[in-house]
């Protein structure tokens, strides 16, 4: 009978666990998924920034250059780099698409600028914030 009991809560005690584990994994690929795009949406703009005649936004074009290294830097912390490398030129190519031959960034930073800024500045809580939705 002790035996039984032990087996039962052996048993819930793993499962907790499987699924606590289930949990942080959609968490963190969720936030990696959140950082590949931020990438990229970074890739764009400061290349699109850094492409104009324009030597006073050169510095701004090298903080989103920057800022897009971070946030690599970070999903390579929940993923293989080449992983994070492939998907990033995948985000990229969509997004890029997403603009219908347009060469404006107002649709990209409409959708990226803000989220992207607190993911790189605060990826603690970004990651904290996943793992609450995808309990």
């Amino acid at each position: 009978m002790l035996n039984k009991g032990f087996q039962l809560a052996a048993a819930v005690v793993l499962l907790t666990a499987a699924s606590s584990s289930y949990a942080q994994d959609k968490a963190e690929e969720a936030f990696s998924n959140e950082l590949v795009q931020c990438a990229a949406y970074y890739e764009i703009a400061s290349g699109v920034i850094m492409g104009m005649d324009a030597p006073q936004m050169q510095a701004v074009g090298g903080r989103l250059k920057d800022s897009g290294l971070e946030a690599e830097k970070i999903a390579g912390q929940y993923m293989p780099a080449e992983k994070v490398e492939a998907a990033v030129a995948t985000a990229k190519e969509q997004q890029i698409a997403s603009l219908g031959g347009s060469s404006g960034l107002g649709p990209l930073m409409g959708k990226y600028k803000d989220l992207c800024k607190k993911v790189v500045l605060d990826p603690k809580s970004r990651l904290e914030y996943w793992a609450m939705v995808t309990m």
